[in-house]
């Protein structure tokens, strides 16, 4: 008798064509709600959907568990210059130069910092041509000034220089910049954005795209959640505008994800440790990736490669022939961290995750509805299979509001074993 054999596909091989879905523009919300934990939750638990709001997310979520956040914060990381002509040129800062060791680094640089960065109305600015920026900060005036370097495949070289070495970059993005809105929310960011595009516990500068499952989150919700026991923790990932880029490529193999910076300290390390005994659950699909990382990094260190702790896009699925349980990889992550002095995990990743990939470290996922033919619909159709078309028409249907200001979703994964006890 033949024995069938499963054969399973590399995502590289994956059409983006088959993640897409009808989103009509009056689905995308242009505003968040009034109140934060107001926006409505889908439930997605073994196939079965039911709703719920924010407020009450408590309740559908297990006693012990650990919710992990991504404190990152958005910068005003959209600048414009208007040239002497007076044409106006649109520089979207997107990551600091390579020169710097990680985002902080680039943003506590004071008189002069370079970034990566896209262009609007890049042919109208002419390399090594000079645009000034005159920025008024209560008695004084400072002048920005940018020059364009070095243009590169995807991205352009500036130099950002300004007439007072006591402000830092961050401080000069936050008087100069405006909050730089996702592409799809199709108006001017107003000052409300300022606020309302920042989670509550935002802490360390560098997203130029909020975490926006965090967005719904408010004390007085992160308050129930602690009365339950559900414990709370953060990690950091600095959200690239690479979240936007949109998949043109036929298969995902001609599609390259950018890499993004995470930090994560190694007292949090030994927490989500500590607590994969019961649920590891992140909010958001950049707490995910960062902690999915880690327990790739393990891997990496127990095959003997310590020479590049980063992780690639292709990397989970290239070195399955190498899989370790989560524990063993935390374990030797953290024995690293130890015999090396780090008390923080500082690096990049690059990780997409796409089918078949299988979470090794978190049980679900809060996040909000994404984008059709999106590396993040193709994140949610790894963790809940083919049941993310359900889950997205319930949605369409029962008037649920999408993207970046909409509501959102708690999914259980539909390949893990164990099943939650509310």
């Amino acid at each position: 008798m033949r024995q069938l054999v499963a054969v399973v596909m590399h995502p590289k091989y994956l059409s983006i064509r088959n993640f897409s879905y009808h989103l009509p523009e009056n689905r995308i919300a242009k505003y968040p709600l009034p109140e934060r934990d107001a926006s409505k939750l889908l439930v997605y638990h073994h196939g079965e959907i039911t709703e719920s709001v924010y407020k009450n997310l408590h309740l559908h979520l297990p006693a012990n568990s650990l919710l992990v956040f991504n404190d990152t914060r958005v910068v005003e990381a959209r600048l414009l210059f208007q040239k002497l002509t007076g044409g106006i040129v649109e520089i979207f800062c997107l990551e600091p130069h390579e020169q710097y060791s990680d985002i902080t680094v680039s943003m506590m640089q004071c008189g002069k910092v370079l970034w990566l960065c896209l262009i609007g109305g890049a042919s109208k600015w002419k390399h090594g041509q000079v645009l000034e920026k005159k920025i008024k900060q209560e008695n004084k005036e400072i002048i920005l000034q940018a020059k364009y370097i070095e243009k590169r495949p995807d991205s352009f070289v500036v130099e950002f220089s300004w007439n007072d070495d006591s402000l830092s970059f961050a401080e000069i993005l936050h008087d100069a910049g405006t909050v730089p809105l996702p592409p799809y929310i199709k108006r001017k960011a107003e000052k409300s954005d300022a606020e309302r595009y920042q989670t509550i516990y935002a802490h360390y500068e560098g997203s130029v795209a909020a975490p926006t499952a965090g967005l719904h989150f408010t004390e007085d919700l992160l308050t129930k959640l602690k009365s339950k026991n559900i414990k709370i923790d953060f990690v950091t990932l600095h959200v690239g505008a690479g979240t936007f880029k949109p998949v043109k490529a036929e298969t995902m193999e001609n599609h390259i994800i950018h890499a993004e910076f995470i930090n994560i300290s190694k007292n949090t390390i030994e927490n989500i440790l500590h607590n994969m005994s019961e649920n590891v659950i992140p909010a958001g699909t950049t707490s995910l990736r960062t902690i999915e990382t880690m327990y790739w990094l393990g891997v990496k260190l127990r095959s003997g490669d310590k020479d590049n702790l980063t992780i690639s896009q292709w990397d989970p699925y290239e070195m399955e022939n190498n899989l370790i349980s989560s524990k063993e990889a935390i374990e030797i992550l953290l024995d690293f961290m130890t015999r090396k002095n780090m008390d923080r995990l500082i690096t990049k990743t690059q990780i997409l995750i796409a089918p078949p990939y299988k979470a090794r470290i978190a049980n679900a996922l809060i996040t909000n509805f994404h984008q059709p033919q999106s590396t993040l619909l193709l994140l949610v159709a790894a963790l809940i299979g083919n049941d993310w078309r359900k889950v997205y028409e319930y949605a369409l249907k029962n008037n649920f509001r999408f993207l970046s200001y909409g509501d959102g979703c708690l999914l259980w994964f539909n390949h893990l074993m164990q099943e939650p006890e509310i």
